[in-house]
């Protein structure tokens, strides 16, 4: 993955998504080609992906995003900040989300 994810920046979902909640559940859905792997997939987000996705407002850099997360779980910071990382990172690379 060629992707560099940054602390500093900030991030948000793409206008090329449709997100929906289905039986508790966050589904992404591409609406545009080239967003994820293939057209018309469908993504699920865990409830830990669902907590950063929540929090990518557009104004929060990813630094403060990882700061809160690891607060609501009590968690060390610099395994919060690995887990986001790595699905930001993918995250960027499938195009669900996009730097302000």
């Amino acid at each position: 993955m060629g992707v560099i994810v940054s602390r500093d920046a900030v991030y948000r979902p793409s206008d090329d998504l449709v997100v929906r909640e289905i039986d508790g559940q966050l589904i992404l859905v591409p609406i545009a080609a080239g967003i994820g792997d293939m057209e018309d997939e469908l993504y699920a987000l865990n409830e830990t992906a669902r907590a950063v996705w929540e929090k990518l407002d557009g104004a929060s850099t990813l630094a403060t995003v990882i700061d809160e997360l690891a607060c609501e779980f009590g968690a060390p910071a610099d395994e919060v900040e690995t887990d986001v990382i790595g699905l930001m990172g993918e995250l960027v690379e499938r195009r669900m989300v996009v730097s302000v």
